[in-house]
């Protein structure tokens, strides 16, 4: 197989910006082949996005789609937002198709998309970037070699990422915090609280986060801590999950 992949030629990552490009929906199939149907939105929330960047509509916050493409066949794709009101960039996917993987492409996207947000950040707010964040399944081995190796913090927060799609229940994944500067021990509460309302309703879309009983559950939680420690790495799982997953 990785023969057979290496024949098709080298792998080329670029960004996406023209909303009619063939490549947006053929990157979302890709996504759909490796995520359970309710954690993808649909592919015209990404058309749409597009849209808004291209009439420069945007204030504070870009959002970035990159596809890894072999020949002319997309294999691979990452997508995230900065946000400059907080000064970090949000993972949103980050998925590869069966056949390249353990070909080191899916840190590449990721590095790509990190270039993304610090060239954002100097853009707009003419500082570094301080953090990435992002949703991963607790069981990702990824997760607990980016909390051993680049020392992020997976939040003890019980962290619940809205439904996609009406009537469908909120997904239990693990939101991570990576500093780039000084690596952090804890978060305070209120800027995990901020973080929350800015991934919910700007990344989301969520229009009303506070109606939303998931949302009103983590605020909670919130309200009872003093500090929002890591998860530490020994409550990784032993087993791989048979879906890869950022």
């Amino acid at each position: 197989m990785a023969v057979a992949a290496r024949r098709r030629g080298p792998i080329r990552i670029r960004e996406l910006h023209d909303p009619r490009d063939p490549m947006v929906r053929a990157a979302h199939r890709v996504l759909r082949g490796v995520l359970p149907a309710g954690e993808v939105v649909d592919w015209q929330e990404w058309r749409a996005t597009l849209r808004e960047a291209q009439a420069r509509v945007w204030t504070d916050a870009r959002w970035h789609l990159l596809v890894a493409v072999q020949g002319r066949t997309v294999v691979g794709l990452a997508s995230g937002t900065y946000l400059g009101s907080l000064q970090l960039g949000m993972v949103g996917y980050l998925a590869t198709h069966p056949r390249v993987r353990g070909r080191g492409l899916g840190p590449r996207l990721r590095a790509r998309l990190r270039a993304c947000f610090e060239r954002d950040a100097r853009r707009f707010q003419g500082a570094p970037l301080t953090a990435i964040v992002g949703e991963v399944d607790r069981e990702s081995p990824w997760l607990w070699r980016l909390v051993r190796s680049q020392r992020a913090l997976a939040l003890a927060l019980p962290y619940e990422q809205p439904s996609l799609r009406p009537g469908d229940p909120p997904s239990r994944l693990v939101l991570y915090y990576q500093a780039l500067g000084s690596p952090r021990r804890w978060l305070p509460p209120g800027e995990v609280r901020r973080m929350l309302y800015a991934i919910w309703r700007r990344l989301y879309r969520i229009s009303q986060p506070l109606q939303r009983p998931a949302f009103r559950r983590m605020l909670r939680w919130l309200a009872r801590q003093r500090r929002v420690y890591g998860l530490p790495p020994a409550v990784a799982p032993r087993r791989s999950p048979s879906l890869p997953r950022e």
